[in-house]
């Protein structure tokens, strides 16, 4: 099983994943921000394409091939279900991630985690993201991308905490409640 956890950043994607690793026997994350962290440091920039010279690694077309690649050498060596936190919004590499995680595992989950412009502004101070840095830049288009019907499944996330939104996830994968 593959379980995609989406959303814009401040949406809750990442310590919904990390609680949801815990009450999902036999998984283990699997980050593809690492991968793009690690693109940016081998490839020079005058060496990449024209259109991949943007401050977002997912411009970068080696990074939806490898973030598929890697999927699928971890799913071989360690035989475990992935959990994937990662802002997807461009559909070219949503639709190349997803179909290729279809090929990997027929059980594949994609869980879309929503939230108002204000909620995630409010989160991402929280966290201590520099006001109007790069994830604040995000937000708008995030938003404005995520009201498509392509990266349901939905969760809206404004009023849940981790543990409802953790709850929605196992139902929907048949699991249990993470209160049990």
């Amino acid at each position: 099983m593959i379980i995609m956890i989406n959303g814009a950043f401040g949406s809750g994607k990442t310590t919904t994943a990390r609680n949801l690793q815990k009450v999902v026997p036999g998984s283990m994350l699997f980050d593809p921000e690492e991968i793009g962290y690690m693109l940016r440091k081998l490839i020079p920039e005058e060496m990449r394409d024209d259109y991949e010279r943007t401050n977002d690694f997912q411009d970068i077309d080696m990074w939806r091939i490898l973030t598929v690649n890697i999927a699928k050498e971890m799913k071989h060596k360690y035989n475990k279900h992935l959990i994937v936190p990662m802002t997807i919004y461009k559909p070219i590499n949503y639709d190349h991630i997803y179909h290729g995680f279809k090929d990997i595992d027929e059980e594949l989950y994609h869980f879309c985690l929503i939230a108002s412009e204000e909620t995630l502004r409010k989160r991402l101070t929280m966290r201590g993201d520099i006001i109007g840095g790069w994830q604040f830049q995000q937000i708008d288009k995030c938003v404005s991308a995520f009201r498509s019907n392509k990266f349901e499944e939905h969760i809206v996330t404004d009023k849940l905490n981790t543990d409802d939104i953790i709850d929605v996830i196992l139902k929907r994968i048949g699991g249990y409640s993470s209160k049990d």
